[in-house]
């Protein structure tokens, strides 16, 4: 019998994601992102999003870290995946 462990939703209102691999996307290098909360309006505009489900998640990041979505786009994984990290964190371990 397996228990599931909760995981307590992260209540800041904004997180700073340090970039193993910073990106350089016309001509600024991204070092660190600063994550804001997710509201029920950046979920609604990424689900209207016509598009892979990859992409819409691209959106949606983006708006989060108030860049253009091609910055998302040149991360590399393991720093795409400290954001989606982040993002289930302040969602209380819960994706959408």
């Amino acid at each position: 019998m397996t228990t599931e462990v909760k995981k307590k939703p992260d209540m800041r209102l904004s997180a700073s994601i340090t970039l193993d691999f910073p990106p350089t996307v016309d001509g600024t290098q991204y070092k660190t992102l600063i994550m804001r909360r997710p509201k029920t309006k950046d979920s609604i505009k990424a689900a209207k999003f016509k598009g892979h489900d990859a992409d819409k998640g691209i959106l949606l990041l983006a708006d989060l870290c108030n860049v253009s979505p091609d910055v998302i786009e040149e991360l590399d994984e393991i720093d795409a995946m400290k954001l989606s990290d982040q993002l289930e964190a302040f969602r209380g371990g819960q994706s959408s």
